[in-house]
């Protein structure tokens, strides 16, 4: 699979089962983030983090950017493709919050 093609709804849903991903995803909604400031989002380890965040660059969901400055500063951010996924996982967030008052209640 290739940028172009994007993900299948199967691998796409794998890969959101995956830990961490569903935080990244969330977390770059509001603008790009720093790899420290996604590993604080998600308390993955670096290696684990930096696994996922190449999944997630493969799969056309995110951009990582180098910046030319000394020292090297590089950021994430959702592509277009990333954020017309937003919705879907706001919807997931919705039925979570209800599915836990129903548990709750």
């Amino acid at each position: 699979m290739t940028k172009n093609e994007g993900p299948t709804l199967e691998a796409l849903l794998e890969l959101l089962g995956q830990r961490g991903v569903y935080t990244i995803l969330r977390a770059l909604r509001d603008g790009p983030l720093r790899f420290g400031s996604l590993q604080q989002a998600t308390a993955l380890p670096p290696r684990s983090l930096s696994l996922r965040l190449k999944e997630l660059e493969e799969l056309g969901l995110i951009r990582r950017t180098e910046h030319p400055e000394v020292p090297p500063r590089v950021d994430y951010a959702l592509t277009a493709r990333g954020q017309g996924l937003q919705p879907a996982l706001e919807a997931l967030a919705a039925w979570e919050a209800q599915a836990s008052g129903a548990r709750s209640g």
